[in-house]
């Protein structure tokens, strides 16, 4: 069904500094790391739907204004350094934008979620400088949505949702824990730099969308065929892919290595399923883009409180009949080996590199040319299962619903831990509306 939604405010909202609390030094400029440039210039948004009762529009107002003077960063603006040659984040508490909203049915009216719906609720992003939005939209039923969209190159996922968590706490009157990690100056390169990979044909070169030679042409799709869709994987059938993605791991115990993750196990038949779905020709070749969060995987380790950027992608592909023809264990392999080799040696050489060989230039993704809204024959996957979804609780109890909000892009993909809390894992994927029906057909099919 359509839905109007009615913006009722919408104002700034700046930082509110207790007194016994230093205040920051205006206008600092917080400058930007390698890996903040790396990502795109865009917004991520993050959707977390509560049943009533609810808090009042002034609580999540007030906690806001606490978690900003934490979180400075959301509060500031964009700026160009002293020299006038980087992109800095300014300081300045000039805030971030807070909107309240009205919808004219219940939340179970338009759950789930279709793109039209999303694109109402959700606050736009176009020709603003704010770094970070929220809009709480209340329907005729008490329920509540919330959406907070954040600049991507702010932050990561990992360091959104720990804002999340930071303003919930601060509305129910707790002291906010654990403090951010602020300093983006940790990422040093070494003296003298040591640059092992390739970085230029990864990190640069495959940030471009369609990066593989296709055999046969992208159907002529638009962005009006794009579909979103959840599917709902079972705590039962979770445990029957990673079964079977097992089957042939070598026991450890006689020299083998781990079991396949839950994570490995899922994307693996994921990119399968996806591969099938699209009819590739045979020696197409298909990668995926991995998500790889580097806090841990940096030695010494990064904290998790670390806010900012740290991520940098693995790259499996595979040739569409290998993929096909053998076994889910061997697509699993194929993905462990590339997620794999993004290690902390790997993170070190990137910033060695990023620091000495490129310019802020070199980074900018470029869009021209883009006439289909796919990555085809390519996928991309982002993990959010570690994410404290469950603990962004504003009061009156956690989400029952949270998901991510993203555009009209074909062969996109998130893990989200199911609201359930038992375990399950809900996909959410974008696919042509042509493959949708086959794709239901064989997404729970492991023969």
């Amino acid at each position: 069904m359509s839905i109007k939604v009615k913006i009722v405010s919408s104002k700034l909202v700046g930082p509110i500094y207790n007194g016994d609390e230093p205040k920051p030094v205006p206008n600092q400029f917080v400058p930007l790391s390698v890996f903040d440039k790396l990502v795109d210039d865009d917004y991520a948004t993050i959707i977390y739907v509560y049943k009533p009762p609810n808090p009042s529009n002034m609580l999540f107002e007030q906690g806001l204004r606490k978690a900003l003077a934490e979180y400075p960063e959301w509060a500031g603006r964009f700026s160009a350094s002293e020299n006038g040659e980087e992109r800095v984040i300014l300081l300045n508490d000039k805030g971030m934008r807070f909107i309240e909203a009205t919808a004219d049915c219940t939340v179970d009216e338009v759950i789930p979620f279709n793109l039209s719906t999303l694109s109402s609720l959700n606050p736009s992003e176009r020709g603003i400088d704010e770094l970070a939005l929220v809009q709480l939209s209340r329907f005729t039923c008490g329920s509540l949505v919330v959406f907070f969209s954040g600049s991507h190159m702010v932050a990561d996922g990992a360091g959104a949702s720990q804002f999340a968590v930071s303003w919930s706490q601060a509305c129910r009157g707790l002291e906010i824990h654990p403090r951010p990690l602020h300093d983006r100056n940790i990422f040093v390169p070494r003296d003298p730099p040591k640059v092992a990979y390739d970085h230029k044909n990864v990190e640069v070169a495959k940030r471009v969308v369609n990066n593989n030679e296709l055999i046969d042409p992208i159907p002529p799709y638009s962005a009006d065929d794009v579909v979103r869709h959840r599917a709902h994987f079972t705590p039962e059938f979770i445990a029957r892919i990673k079964s079977k993605a097992n089957s042939s791991v070598p026991d450890m115990v006689n020299g083998g290595r781990r079991p396949y993750s839950t994570f490995e196990s899922l994307v693996a038949h994921l990119w399968r399923t996806m591969t099938r779905v699209r009819g590739l020709a045979e020696l197409q070749t298909t990668e995926m883009k991995i998500s790889v969060n580097g806090r841990r995987r940096l030695k010494p380790c990064v904290p998790d409180e670390y806010f900012g950027n740290l991520i940098l992608s693995a790259f499996p592909q595979s040739r569409a009949k290998e993929l096909l023809d053998e076994s889910l264990s061997r697509t699993a392999e194929v993905i462990h080996e590339s997620v794999g080799k993004v290690n902390s040696d790997y993170f070190k050489s990137f910033i060695d590199f990023a620091s000495t060989n490129i310019q802020d230039e070199d980074l900018r993704l470029e869009e021209e040319g883009w006439k289909v809204p796919t990555l085809w024959p390519n996928v991309e996957v982002d993990s959010w299962l570690g994410f404290p979804f469950h603990a962004v609780d504003f009061g009156f109890g956690k989400p029952y619903l949270f998901m991510p909000s993203f555009g009209a892009w074909e062969g996109v993909a998130y893990l989200v831990p199911s609201f359930d809390g038992d375990g399950s894992i809900d996909v959410y994927i974008t696919l042509f509306q042509q493959h949708l029906d086959r794709f239901q057909e064989i997404c729970f099919c492991l023969d």
